[in-house]
Formats: structure tokens, C-alpha cells, sequence
């Protein structure tokens, strides 16, 4: 028992400290630029398609509410 304790301890910890973590860029400052841009878009639909079906389909649900 003493023996299974030690390899599933070895195992995890082995398994926990080489596990590579993804790294991300820091972007930030584009959204800045992309949100404080005066384009005449509401800041609601300035994330693009995406923002503007998302819209849509709430107010259609609100409306169908």
C-alpha cells in the first residue's frame, strides 16, 4: 500500500509540474484602440458580427417576451 501511495504521489506531482501551460499574449491595448475608436458604433457592437447577432437576438427575445 505504501508502495502505490509513493508511485501515484511521484505520478502526480510529475504530472502537475511539467504540464505546460499555454502562454497568451497580452492584448489589451488592441481592444483599447478597437473600443475607444470614434466610428460612431455604439461600444455595445464594436466586437464586430459576433456583438451585432448577439444583439439581435436578445432584443428579439425581449421582444418575444
Amino acid at each position: 500500500v505504501y508502495f502505490l501511495f509513493q508511485a501515484l504521489r511521484q505520478i502526480s506531482q510529475r504530472t502537475i509540474s511539467t504540464a505546460s501551460r499555454k502562454q497568451f499574449e497580452n492584448r489589451v491595448h488592441e481592444h483599447q484602440k478597437l473600443f475607444q475608436e470614434d466610428n460612431g458604433l455604439p461600444v455595445h457592437l464594436k466586437g464586430g458580427a459576433k456583438d451585432a447577432l448577439f444583439y439581435r437576438t436578445t432584443m428579439g427575445l425581449a421582444l418575444c417576451g
